[in-house]
């Protein structure tokens, strides 16, 4: 009840306060094609239900028909205002309406599409369903870097099922267990600083991992110091 309530009065507080700002970014997207300056992506919330998640689009308008789910810095689908959108987080910032009306949380695991995505996930990962899907997590900070990482691969999916989806998930499973206000404040807090500052924010992600008893593998990825390592996703062997 009382990470609902907080998060429907942060959600409330961030669309006034950046109604301004979005406005001013629907404008410039519709100017430049002539098309609806927000996309809503169709994603896997709690228990399973399909909701559609609102963003402000960074890409051309038929993107999803030209390439996959995954997207890579020089991706050519992205348009220009699109990767200073990106850059900054701000395409993400229409999804607190998706928090205000209760199919988001601020924080929680990012919701996933479901071919290529949930339906393919294990039986642990379907736990990461258990959960309001969030705008950010410990992962958004991780791997905040994710268009670097894919980019100049011959198959950005691929990659990403590799070395991003079973480190995401772990990360994602561990918030599940050791959810709480305090957590999702830190997180917050370390995504706002991640924006400016992201080895910084990475230090604070260490100090949460060591806090919930992550094993030395996982805390070691997610410092980043070291070239992602291919992996399985949790409940898969390999």
């Amino acid at each position: 009840m009382i990470k609902r309530l907080s998060d429907i009065l942060l959600s409330a507080v961030v669309l006034v306060m950046a109604s301004p700002a979005l406005a001013l970014a629907m404008l410039l997207i519709w100017r430049h094609d002539g098309h609806s300056p927000l996309h809503w992506g169709v994603r896997v919330g709690r228990e399973g239900r399909e909701f559609r998640m609102v963003k402000l689009r960074s890409m051309r308008i038929d993107a999803e028909r030209l390439g996959g789910a995954s997207t890579a810095r020089s991706d050519t689908r992205i348009t220009p205002l699109g990767r200073t959108l990106r850059r900054w987080k701000l395409d993400e910032l229409p999804q607190f309406w998706n928090v205000l009306v209760g199919e988001m949380s601020v924080v929680g695991p990012r919701p996933n599409v479901r071919c290529g995505g949930v339906a393919d996930y294990t039986g642990e990962e379907m736990r990461l369903l258990s959960v309001r899907p969030g705008i950010t997590d410990l992962s958004s900070i991780v791997f905040s870097d994710e268009a670097d990482i894919l980019d100049g691969a011959a198959d950005p999916d691929a990659l990403y099922q590799a070395v991003i989806r079973p480190w995401k998930s772990r990360l994602g499973l561990l918030y599940v267990e050791r959810r709480g206000l305090f957590a999702d404040t830190a997180i917050i807090a370390l995504t706002a600083v991640a924006i400016v500052a992201r080895p910084l924010a990475l230090e604070g992600v260490d100090l949460i991992l060591t806090a919930w008893g992550a094993n030395d593998q996982l805390r070691r990825i997610c410092r980043r110091r070291a070239p992602l390592p291919h992996g399985e996703p949790p409940g898969r062997t390999a």
